[in-house]
């Protein structure tokens, strides 16, 4: 059969799509679960971001895994399972995720939920190594890209539904709740949530073991080793390791006697170690591309440039997303900011997700190859169409959208600045990278809604990000395009290190002051822009001509 006219397996399809908006969802929705968590449990804002820490660790700690496995054997683990059954064994390891959460709330253990929550994300860390290349073997290598950003959009929806519907879980469709009364509430709807999320987890597994529609999707080529990658990633992780246990030890001091200078100096302690993993991040990286200048072998994917400052702009990419969204309870609780309750934050975490989904949509327009005033009108109605998709999800459920109508300015800005991109991924990064900067300035300088409007932007500028970091990060790689593609998922990572850093920043200086984080790591992605453009081109490789593929 020829591969370049082979047909789009659409029952497959649709059956592997799932996968992509249980990542969403679940994502999404811890957004809700940390101030949640803050209130039932009595936590700092550090303490909470432990969520993101468990959640997007475990993707770093399962692809290495894999790469390790793989390393190890020659061969593709993944490839050699078969995308097929890697995914079934996905699925089911996050329905064991689900069954550790549910045994967590019953036993009201904080530290027991995120270990659910971690094996929840390793599950995913499998699904989504095998999910994206699985898409691209379903039909015509050239419409891959559709179908992958097709995954994107459905992913985008678990975005935006996920917060409402978790929202619902845990605090009903009652009025506001306190702080106070958060701490009084049965969690029998939190048991119940994820006794059907896992249910839902092992009914896809099912549905994807016994279609015979679905094909294995094994392959057994040969993979690029790179030992001294991997001895380097592993030493990073040992002292990433290192770092966070003085931190969690110090949680276990009396601090009830501490007077006001002996708390800022534990704060500090803990911020420094909090900084010491970043730079274990950043230096593991830069060292390893510099050890692979001097002799490149056993290094692999390490040894170009455009991947190492990728794997940066990964790291910080993912870290941003989540940090904005993840802090924006409790700055919503401020006084200047409205006042909120745990229980009304659903909306604004609903619309900075579901910004990420109108942004997705507007550019997976390009794989369908519209022209001229066709293109035109699509790039205006698309974004619009899913502004309202998301303003209809929290009506029907309820909630009050009427501060939140007069965003759709800001959405306006995003459909312009797409228009200025033209679909090249520098020009694309350098473009909504900048709007990300102006965006957080926006919010640090002022307070209300404008400085609301201005932080749920963060969204509309992080939602084009990924497949364009993607694309100009592993141009040009030849035979380690899927190794290189395989360090690049572990740097989603940047998700468990970034909130917590930012939450530890809030408790020293304010939550609104911490969002200062966000303008550095909106900074370093639009100079990701600028350098790796220099560095394509002393290689010969015209940035411009590159397509954007792919979709987070």
């Amino acid at each position: 059969m020829n591969v370049e006219n082979q047909k789009t397996n659409y029952p497959a399809l649709y059956t592997l799509i799932t996968v992509f908006f249980f990542w969403g969802f679940i994502a999404a929705g811890n957004s809700i679960f940390i101030p949640f968590c803050k209130s039932y449990f009595s936590l700092d804002q550090f303490q909470s971001q432990l969520v993101d820490f468990a959640f997007y660790t475990a993707y770093y700690i399962g692809a290495l895994l894999l790469f390790a496995f793989g390393n190890m054997s020659g061969k593709d683990i993944v490839g050699k399972w078969g995308y097929k059954k890697s995914i079934v064994y996905g699925l089911l390891f996050s329905a064991l995720g689900a069954g550790a959460m549910i045994a967590a709330v019953e036993a009201n253990l904080y530290v027991g939920m995120l270990v659910g929550l971690f094996i929840v994300a390793l599950g995913f860390s499998l699904q989504q190594t095998a999910a994206n290349p699985f898409a691209v073997l379903l039909g015509d290598p050239k419409t891959g890209a559709s179908r992958v950003n097709l995954g994107g959009g459905i992913n985008s929806f678990g975005t935006t539904i996920g917060p409402l519907i978790i929202g619902v879980a845990l605090f009903g469709t009652t009025a506001s709740i306190t702080d106070e009364q958060i701490k009084a509430l049965e969690l029998s709807k939190v048991v119940i949530l994820y006794a059907c999320v896992g249910f839902l987890f092992v009914a896809a597994a099912a549905l994807f073991y016994f279609s015979k529609k679905v094909p294995s999707g094994i392959s057994d080529e040969p993979i690029e080793k790179a030992n001294k990658a991997l001895t380097t990633l592993v030493v990073m992780t040992i002292l990433l390791a290192a770092c966070f246990v003085p931190i969690f030890k110090t949680y276990q001091t009396d601090t009830t006697t501490f007077d006001v200078v002996q708390m800022q100096a534990l704060e500090q302690y803990r911020m420094n170690w909090l900084m010491g993993a970043l730079v274990v991040v950043i230096g593991g990286i830069l060292f390893s591309y510099a050890s692979a200048q001097k002799k490149s072998e056993g290094w692999g994917a390490m040894k170009y440039p455009q991947l190492v400052l990728g794997m940066l702009a990964i790291f910080t990419y993912v870290g941003v997303e989540v940090a904005i969204g993840s802090n924006l309870g409790e700055l919503l609780k401020l006084d200047e900011f409205g006042s909120l309750q745990s229980s009304d934050i659903a909306p604004y975490i609903s619309m900075y997700w579901g910004s990420l989904m109108i942004g997705r949509w507007a550019g997976a327009i390009s794989v369908f190859n519209l022209k001229g005033m066709k293109k035109t009108i699509a790039l205006i109605v698309v974004p619009l169409i899913a502004f309202g998709i998301i303003l209809g999800a929290n009506v029907f459920l309820g909630k009050d959208m009427t501060p939140l109508y007069y965003y759709v300015f800001c959405v306006l800005i995003q459909i312009g600045a797409f228009f200025l991109s033209k679909d090249k991924p520098a020009k694309t990064l350098m473009i909504f990278g900048s709007f990300g900067i102006i965006a957080m300035v926006v919010g640090l300088s002022t307070t209300s809604t404008l400085a609301i409007y201005a932080f749920l932007a963060g969204g509309l500028a992080c939602s084009i990000m990924w497949p364009s970091i993607f694309s100009l990060s592993i141009i040009g790689l030849g035979k380690y395009t899927s190794q290189g593609s395989a360090f690049l998922i572990m740097m989603i990572l940047g998700g468990g290190i970034i909130p917590p850093i930012q939450g530890k920043l809030s408790d020293i200086i304010g939550i609104h002051q911490s969002y200062i984080i966000a303008v550095v790591c909106f900074g370093y992605l639009t100079l990701f822009a600028f350098l790796v453009k220099g560095l394509l081109k002393k290689q010969n490789i015209d940035v411009d001509a590159i397509e954007v593929e792919g979709s987070h």
